[in-house]
């Protein structure tokens, strides 16, 4: 990677986002990936090598990645850290950042299409309330004009639409 490549700014960018405040803090001790379980799973998700990366002002490596969305919110980096820096968050600060820098995963995506379709993320039939019925719980009414108007009001549509490729 060259010089030109990097962003020195971009730390200081994920510090203004709610969550990204300590970020700062971490002095690389390693703890944080040594209690997280999505490292145990995928080794291409390593919490220190993340805030390395972001700290050396690498924005579109981190930013593009798909790794910044493993995180699995268990929050047990942040019990552990003994600079009280809160990975977690600062993880959402990045996916914030990510959104508005137009790098959207693909199930984000998909999700905010079958929210616009069915009002919700799991579609409910006319099998699903009969069984609903037999069980005792209501129908659950079809409210995806609503969804929709959600989603137009909040612009969410455009960002998905906007995100690169």
């Amino acid at each position: 990677m060259s010089a030109r490549k990097l962003s020195p700014r971009f730390k200081y960018e994920v510090v203004r986002e709610p969550g990204g405040e300590n970020i700062k803090k971490c002095f690389a001790c390693g703890i944080c990936t040594a209690s997280c379980p999505i490292r145990e799973i995928d080794d291409t998700y390593n919490p220190r090598k993340i805030i390395r990366m972001v700290l050396l002002g690498m924005k579109d490596e981190v930013l593009s990645n798909e790794f910044i969305w493993y995180c699995s919110g268990c929050y047990a980096c942040t019990e552990r850290c003994p600079q009280g820096v809160c990975f977690t968050e600062v993880m959402n600060a990045i996916k914030n950042l990510a959104i508005k820098e137009g790098y959207i995963p693909d199930g984000l995506k998909q999700q905010v299409k079958i929210l616009e379709q069915f009002g919700r993320l799991y579609e409910i039939d006319e099998f699903d309330n009969r069984k609903r019925q037999g069980m005792g719980l209501p129908v659950i009414k079809p409210t995806e004009k609503y969804t929709r108007c959600i989603i137009a009001f909040t612009g969410l549509g455009d960002i998905i639409k906007g995100g690169k490729e």
